[in-house]
């Protein structure tokens, strides 16, 4: 099934029908993690996403090249590293390993490629060397190389400002040797007291490469000069974004990235108010801080609910809604086996694709399983269900028996328990009665209460446990 699949681009500002540049290999690149501390729901928000476009590329027939890259150097890595008293390679291995785990956990498949920064400086240097050639960058008393933006004329498409209208803000680091506050870095000279991990040789300088030329060089050597979908979050939109354009552009002299895709801002609501995710507002949560509270499958239908374009916020109620609605359609699935393939001619199954064809709008077809649930439920028919379940395994949902989810669950507060730390409640709670400490016993019986287990105890002194 080739789809009449419409993106939003957001370089054009409007929704457009995809159309790859070729059908047998589509290609796409989102911009990764800077891999200095654990991910938060911000990261798991974009990879949620991407992984969903990947997924739904693929059922509509399109096979997928996906890259999506890992910063591995930069000023945070390196001060965190120093701070540490490690080499760069340790905290960014470590980090790395732990973005694995929580994605893994968020049932997000691996990319086709994930290319370290750190494995492309020559690429960069090799793309830095072109821009200088084309007079499109130089280098300032300082020793840095920066890019000139005022010679690239399309500098601001994206961003939909003009280069008098855009400033130099927090994010664009104004130096005084550059000709204009807007010019942004390609090579950093290296400082003395930066490690000799952090610097690498060239032809203009000791240094390290910016942030921005690393994605322009990694996609275009895995994915060629031009390819099809380039995507991130809001945030990079300007200037990271724009920066790949004029420097990827001004190298090559080809299109780039054709669609540019960016999923909305993650907010926090607290005491009814929605506020930005951020550490300075004590508001900000690790994905593994979420994963001790929540199973990872209802944060992944949490973050689906949501359309990728819109503002997502993040609140227990709203955690706690998509656990009960994610548990409804487990119910309705129960044990019964996937469909072994997806008839895209059938309604149901036609109005999620013409949904998700709509710039991936999820709520609309989310809500399509909602209503082959109540089908199923209403007529008990197995192969409907099991059809349900072909399209939730689209958007990775419904991977399990209704029971392993049940058993999966872990509770609703901080601290929430796992079956070895539920088994060993019990245990202790088994020896407290025979020790005749009663109180103790019901302690720990309220305990596991308050996490969401209740207990059952059974002839013979066995006792068993189960959600609430």
């Amino acid at each position: 099934m080739k789809s009449s699949l419409q993106i939003y681009n957001s370089i054009l500002r409007k929704k457009q029908a995809f159309s790859p540049l070729d059908p047998q290999n589509v290609r796409m690149y989102v911009c990764g993690m800077t891999v200095y501390d654990f991910c938060h729901l911000g990261h798991a928000r974009v990879m949620v996403v991407f992984d969903l476009l990947k997924r739904w590329l693929r059922a509509s027939g399109y096979p997928v090249t996906y890259v999506r890259n890992i910063t591995d150097i930069d000023d945070k890595i390196i001060r965190r590293a120093v701070e540490n008293g490690e080499s760069i390679r340790s905290l960014t291995d470590r980090f790395i390993a732990a973005m694995h785990e929580d994605a893994d956990a968020l049932g997000i498949e691996r990319p086709d490629h994930e290319p370290r920064a750190t494995e492309y400086v020559a690429e960069m240097q090799d793309m830095i060397h072109t821009l200088m050639n084309k007079r499109l960058a130089y280098r300032d008393d300082s020793g840095d190389v920066n890019f000139s933006v005022r010679a690239f004329p399309e500098y601001g498409r994206l961003s939909g400002k003009s280069l008098d209208e855009l400033r130099a803000g927090e994010r664009v680091g104004v130096s005084g040797s550059k000709n204009d506050p807007l010019d942004f870095v390609l090579w950093k000279s290296a400082k003395a007291d930066e490690p000799a991990d952090a610097k690498w040789d060239s032809d203009f300088g000791v240094g390290r490469p910016g942030w921005h030329i690393e994605c322009s060089a990694m996609s275009c050597k895995l994915l060629g000069n031009t390819f099809d979908v380039h995507g991130g979050g809001a945030d990079l939109q300007f200037p990271h974004h724009e920066n790949e354009i004029a420097q990827s552009v001004g190298a090559t002299g080809e299109g780039f990235a054709q669609y540019w895709m960016h999923n909305g801002f993650v907010r926090v609501e607290t005491n009814g108010q929605s506020e930005k995710m951020s550490k300075s507002l004590n508001n900000f949560f690790t994905i593994r801080d979420i994963l001790k509270v929540y199973d990872a499958e209802v944060v992944r239908f949490f973050i689906l609910r949501a359309q990728y374009r819109s503002q997502l916020t993040y609140s227990e109620g709203h955690v706690q809604d998509a656990k009960a609605a994610l548990g409804r359609l487990y119910t309705a699935v129960g044990d019964v086996q996937v469909a072994d393939s997806i008839d895209w001619t059938l309604e149901f199954e036609a109005r999620f694709a013409e949904a998700m064809n709509d710039d991936m709008n999820t709520p609309i077809a989310v809500s399509v399983l909602f209503e082959m649930a109540n089908e199923v439920n209403r007529t008990a028919d197995l192969a409907l269900a099991a059809r349900l379940k072909a399209l939730a395994q689209v958007l990775g949902l419904l991977g399990r028996t209704a029971e392993a989810f049940q058993k999966a669950e872990v509770g609703d507060q901080a601290g929430a328990l796992d079956e070895a730390e539920i088994q060993a409640l019990i245990d202790a709670r088994t020896q407290a009665k025979a020790d005749r400490d009663f109180s103790k016993a019901d302690a720990i019986r309220q305990q596991l209460l308050d996490m969401g287990v209740v207990l059952e105890d059974k002839r013979g002194g066995a006792t068993e446990w189960r959600r609430a």
